[in-house]
């Protein structure tokens, strides 16, 4: 008698919990940090700790103004799948993209949020500028030491304009800070040919290291992206992406908004080319924006929406606000869905909303 006694109030407080009564402690859903997911797993390059050295050529006071705490975030958070139907029920609709390209992809879970024409095979433009990087800090340069400026840096292709004259020396950090903040070609050229074996080694690197990450449709010529044979998808831009957040020296100099840095014992400011980089707005963790003639306007970050890190690649864009204007639009859309389908604290997955196949 006494065992069933037992086995009923078992039973009793079971039924209560699941009708909400209080009768079991139920834990909190997970706090999340407000911070950008990691790799546990990278090369020496990956772990250079940029914001705890001095930086050679580039000033302290430019420094502090990009400066941010970017913790990783060791797990991914409790998820809480939605089917499509409940999200469409609740208003869902894809983002009035323009941009001839694009993709949103969660990086905790991987899964595409948003597409459109994500395999279409186009011009990347500056971009490059992202691959460029990492083959530099996997071969562990000396970022200190002096790098030049001399005549097969200058863009002969479309003449473009440097404030980097020929002759014009600084550290390899301070090109490595320009070509990724400012999208100077000139710097990245000269790190490109600096490479231990020149330029012809460094693009086959770059070739290698787009192979490595699983970016089958994409090639590389040359380091700046000035030339329109340097093709990508979005959604391999994606996976290149996610790879340079690993780094934290990309993470670091592709946000800074601004820093003065010093050419040739002279200090020259410099600004992001991404505006959004210190809109108060945006939690951005990584960004490169491209453009020639061929490629459109283009757009790569990492953010932080909807409390969630996101990857959001936005290819061939015509007019010069469009592809800012996509990215508040995703953004709006992200926080617009969340907001309508957030159950009681829980995180809701995105992998489910239906996303436009592209």
């Amino acid at each position: 008698m006494l065992g069933k006694l037992k086995s009923l109030g078992t039973l009793f407080v079971t039924f209560g919990a699941a009708l909400g009564l209080g009768l079991m402690p139920v834990s909190a859903a997970c706090a999340v940090q407000k911070s950008k997911v990691g790799s546990t797993s990278v090369s020496r390059a990956e772990q250079v700790p940029v914001a705890a050295k001095k930086k050679p050529g580039v000033s302290s006071a430019a420094r502090s103004a990009g400066g941010k705490s970017k913790a990783e975030v060791g797990k991914a958070p409790v998820i809480r799948e939605v089917p499509v139907a409940n999200a469409r029920r609740h208003g869902n609709r894809s983002p009035d993209v323009k941009s001839g390209a694009a993709i949103v992809v969660e990086q905790l879970g991987g899964g595409a949020l948003f597409q459109k024409n994500a395999s279409a095979v186009v011009p990347i433009a500056s971009i490059t500028k992202l691959m460029t990087a990492m083959v530099v800090l996997d071969s562990l340069p000396d970022l200190s030491a002096n790098i030049s400026v001399t005549d097969d840096d200058v863009d002969y292709l479309r003449g473009s304009r440097s404030r980097l004259q020929v002759g014009a020396t600084m550290t390899r950090e301070a090109a490595l800070l320009l070509a990724l903040m400012s999208s100077e070609n000139r710097a990245a050229h000269a790190l490109a040919r600096h490479y231990p074996g020149g330029l012809h080694a460094f693009l086959a690197a770059m070739n290698a290291k787009a192979r490595s990450l699983g970016m089958r449709d994409t090639h590389f010529e040359d380091p700046t992206g000035l030339t329109s044979d340097n093709v990508s998808t979005a959604h391999d831009l994606a996976k290149m992406a996610t790879a340079a957040y690993r780094y934290p020296i990309i993470r670091e100099f592709s946000t800074m908004p601004e820093a003065s840095v010093e050419v040739t014992g002279q200090f020259l400011e410099f600004h992001n080319t991404n505006p959004l980089v210190k809109n108060a707005g945006w939690d951005v963790g990584l960004s490169k924006t491209g453009y020639i003639q061929e490629a459109g306007k283009c757009l790569v970050m990492q953010a932080r929406v909807a409390d969630r890190p996101v990857v959001i690649v936005l290819l061939d864009a015509a007019g010069k606000l469009t592809r800012v204007g996509d990215a508040n639009r995703i953004k709006r859309w992200m926080e617009a869905t969340y907001a309508s389908l957030n159950v009681r604290g829980q995180q809701v997955s995105f992998k489910s909303l239906g996303a436009n196949p592209g």
